[in-house]
C-alpha cells in the first residue's frame, strides 16, 4: 500500500489519524542514502536539516544499519533486570571515547536531560549537602531541551509552555551569553548545576561570545556547581569538534548526548558523568526499559566508530567554512545574518513582499533542497557531515536561486 501511495494521500492519512503536534513542510519522504532522500514520486532533495542533526552520519549509512540487523536477530531487549553480552562493551567504549568514568543510557534526546536533571539533583544532596527538596538548577532563556514537562518548566518559549502547567518548580532562568547574570545566579548557596546548550540550535543557531563557555564552567567550579552541557543536538562532530565545549578546551561535569549517538537509525541518548557524581544514583533508582539494550549498544558503537574513522568532526570544519563563504556572497536582501560553527549553521530571513522563511523553505523544496524554518524568521542549514564541497556549492546554488526567486 505504502508503495502506491502518492504523496498527497500520505499526508491525509497522517492529518486524520495523527495528533497534529507538528507542523511539517509539505514533503512525503520515502528513501535516503547519503546527503540525499527522495519523495514518494522519486524526486531527489539535499537533506539541509539531518533529522535534526540526528543523522549526521548520512541516511542508512550501512556500518551502522549491519550493526542493527546483525544485532537485532541476534538478541534485541532483555531489559535491564539482567545483564547482558554487549552493554558493557558499549559502556566502557563511549565512556573511553569521550572520556568519562561513567554513563547511564537512555532513548531519547528529553530523557537525556531528564536523566541529568535526577543526577544533578541527587549530587546535591548526597555531596554538595544542599538541604532536601531545595536543590536550584539553572538554565537559560530560549533553550530547548525537549518536551517533557520538567523540560518546558525551564523554556521561555510560550508555545511550549501554555496550558501544560502547573510547571516543576526549581529553575533558575537567566539571559544566555551572559556572564553577568550567571555570576548573580551563583550566588544563592541553593544551586547545584547550570543546563546549558552550547550552541542554541532550536532557538535558531545561537552562538554565544567566544570564551563564554569556558568562563561560565570556571564560574561554576568556584561555586560548586556542575556544568552540564546539553550536546544533543551539538555533539558528535556536528560543529567542527567532537563535542562543541571541545571549542574552549574543557569537560563540562555531566555530558547528554543523543541523536547522531545512532546515526538515526535508532533511538540512543546518554548521559556521561565522573564516579563522584555518577554513583550517587543506587539501584531501583532511575532506569528504562529499553535504556542500554544490545541494538542500541551496537548501533551506538558503530555509530561514533563511523564518525572517527571517516574523520567527519574534520570535515564538518571544513564544509561548514565554504558553505557559510558561499553563503555570504550570495546577494539577497533576504539574508539579514548568517553564523554558525561547523555544519551548524542558519540564516536569519528578512521578509520580502510578503514572503517569509516558510515561502523560502517551500521554494527550495521545489528546487531540490529540504530545510526547515525555526521560530518563523530563520531557517537552519545542517546537512549530514559526509558532505563534499562540490555539494555544498550545488547546494548553495539551489539555496541562492530559492532567493532570488523572490526579488
Amino acid at each position: 500500500m505504502t508503495e502506491k501511495m502518492t504523496s498527497q494521500q500520505a499526508m491525509e492519512l497522517e492529518d486524520k489519524y495523527g495528533a497534529h503536534n507538528y507542523h511539517p513542510l509539505p514533503v512525503v519522504l520515502s528513501m535516503g542514502k547519503g546527503v540525499f532522500m527522495w519523495d514518494a514520486e522519486g524526486k531527489r532533495y539535499y537533506d539541509f536539516l539531518s533529522a535534526y542533526s540526528a543523522v549526521n552520519q548520512g541516511h542508512c549509512h550501512p556500518k551502522i544499519v549491519n550493526a542493527l540487523i546483525e544485532q537485532a536477530g541476534t538478541l534485541e531487549l532483555t531489559s535491564r533486570a539482567f545483564y547482558n553480552n554487549v552493554l558493557g562493551t558499549y559502556e566502557k567504549f563511549i565512556t573511553d571515547f569521550f572520556g568519562f568514568d561513567k554513563v547511564l543510557p537512555m532513548n531519547s534526546g528529553a530523557e537525556g536531560d531528564e536523566t541529568a536533571l535526577k543526577l544533578c539533583r541527587k549530587w546535591a544532596y548526597k555531596v554538595k549537602g544542599i538541604a532536601e527538596n531545595k536543590a536550584k538548577i539553572i538554565c537559560c532563556e530560549n533553550n530547548f531541551h525537549g518536551r517533557t514537562i520538567s523540560v518546558i518548566s525551564m523554556s521561555t518559549d510560550p508555545m511550549a509552555r501554555e496550558d501544560f502547567g502547573p510547571f516543576t518548580p526549581g529553575f533558575i532562568t537567566i539571559p544566555y551569553n551572559d556572564l553577568k547574570a550567571l555570576e548573580k545566579a551563583l550566588e544563592d548557596p541553593e544551586v547545584a548545576g547550570f543546563l546549558v546548550e552550547p550552541i542554541q540550535g532550536e532557538a535558531g543557531v545561537f552562538v554565544p561570545d567566544e570564551g563564554y563557555l569556558k568562563k561560565a564552567y570556571t564560574m561554576c567550579k568556584s561555586k560548586n556547581v556542575l556544568f552540564i552541557a546539553d550536546e544533543v543536538q551539538t555533539g558528535i562532530g556536528r560543529t567542527g569538534k567532537l563535542l562543541a565545549c571541545d571549542w574552549e578546551g574543557f569537560k563540562p561535569d555531566i555530558l547528554i548526548l543523543g541523536k547522531a549517538l545512532s546515526g538515526g537509525v535508532y533511538p540512543v541518548s546518554a548521559v556521561l558523568a565522573d564516579d563522584p557524581i555518577m554513583l550517587t544514583i543506587r539501584p531501583g533508582e532511575h532506569g528504562s526499559t529499553f535504556g542500554g539494550n544490545p541494538i542500541a549498544a551496537k548501533v551506538a558503537i558503530a555509530a561514533l566508530t563511523v564518525i572517527k574513522d571517516e574523520e567527519l568532526t574534520e570535515n564538518a570544519y571544513n564544509m561548514g567554512i565554504i558553505f557559510r563563504e558561499e553563503l555570504k556572497k550570495i546577494d539577497s536582501p533576504m539574508i539579514e545574518l548568517i553564523r554558525g560553527k561547523g555544519l551548524l549553521n542558519a540564516t536569519v530571513i528578512k521578509p520580502m513582499n510578503g514572503k517569509t522563511a516558510w515561502d523560502v523553505c517551500l521554494k527550495m523544496r521545489d528546487n531540490g533542497l529540504l530545510a526547515k524554518p525555526t521560530h518563523d524568521h530563520i531557517i537552519r542549514f545542517a546537512p549530514p557531515l559526509i558532505i563534499n564541497e562540490e555539494q555544498v556549492h550545488e547546494a548553495v546554488e539551489i539555496i541562492r536561486v530559492s532567493l532570488k526567486s523572490f526579488e
